[in-house]
């Protein structure tokens, strides 16, 4: 898939565990994990607003867009 998801890299960043970040967006820790592996198909808005209002980050620094060799 194209979109590359950065979280693991946001949070180390700012150095937050997943069970503290899953705290504060009210996501739990399970569904932030899928997120955070890139195993998600679909992301809400509101769930990246908040996620960048919590890591204090543009949404584009969680995604990015790899093109596909193929």
């Amino acid at each position: 898939m194209p979109i590359k998801v950065n979280l693991d890299v946001m949070m180390a960043r700012r150095k937050v565990s997943l069970n503290k970040l899953s705290e504060k967006v009210e996501i739990t820790p399970a569904n932030l994990s899928i997120l955070k592996t890139g195993k998600a198909k679909a992301i809400r808005f509101s769930t990246l607003e908040t996620l960048c209002r919590e890591l204090d980050c543009q949404p584009g620094d969680i995604l990015g867009y790899e093109r596909d060799m193929n």
